[in-house]
């Protein structure tokens, strides 16, 4: 029944207890700063390593959004394998590693190590003690230049020069319409290859039958 007139409210729940179970956001722009200061603080700790992993190109899922490439979870063995980056050095050196995708496709597979190829192209590797060279670690010449480079450093590989993996066509190239309607032709042919048992039983009948009524 709809309430009329100046009368008391029912039911009222004013009483919320505002320190214990009311949270509001007002010290947004504080966090905002404190959040770009912590990325700063993390930059300068690291440097002149880069802040970020390195990701693979996927495609987004779906038939609608495949058309799409986006920074994916970690590089598979497959890609780490074919660029010959060894498993377990891959995490040392900045490298993401997702041993549960798979490539369904040689466009990702190569697309993919190729990325991981540029990126052990310009990787600069400091010795872990000074004066103990390895295999692969970076010379004085490199290590001196470094400082030139630390901002290219930073930035990791950028998602760019992906083909979309379609392309259009014109009218004329079109290929011709089924006959009778291609859905129609898909329900006949599944029809078909779900009742052949069937159907070859009953042409037995039936040949079993002119064959008796001939005796």
């Amino acid at each position: 029944m709809a309430i009329k007139h100046n009368q008391m409210i029912p039911h009222n729940h004013f009483r919320k207890d505002w320190q214990r179970r009311v949270r509001v956001h007002f010290d947004q722009p504080g966090r905002k700063l404190r959040r770009r200061n912590a990325r700063l603080a993390k930059a300068s700790a690291v440097a002149p390593r880069p802040v970020d992993k390195l990701r693979p190109i996927v495609r987004c899922p779906t038939i609608k959004y495949n058309r799409r490439v986006r920074a994916g979870r970690g590089f598979t063995i497959a890609e780490l394998k074919e660029a010959g980056i060894p498993r377990k050095l891959a995490p040392t050196i900045g490298i993401s590693v997702d041993h549960r995708r798979q490539n369904l496709s040689q466009e990702s597979l190569a697309i993919n190590v190729q990325r991981l190829k540029e990126y052990r192209a310009r990787l600069i590797l400091f010795p872990r003690k000074l004066g103990q060279h390895k295999t692969g670690d970076a010379t004085k010449e490199e290590v001196s230049k470094v400082k030139d480079t630390v901002t290219s450093l930073k930035r990791t590989l950028p998602i760019t020069g992906v083909e979309a993996g379609f392309s259009e066509i014109k009218k004329d190239d079109a290929p011709e319409a089924v006959e009778g309607g291609a859905y129609r032709k898909l329900r006949d042919a599944r029809s078909a290859a779900r009742y052949v048992g069937v159907r070859e039983k009953r042409a037995r009948e039936r040949a079993d039958e002119a064959a008796a009524a001939k005796k």
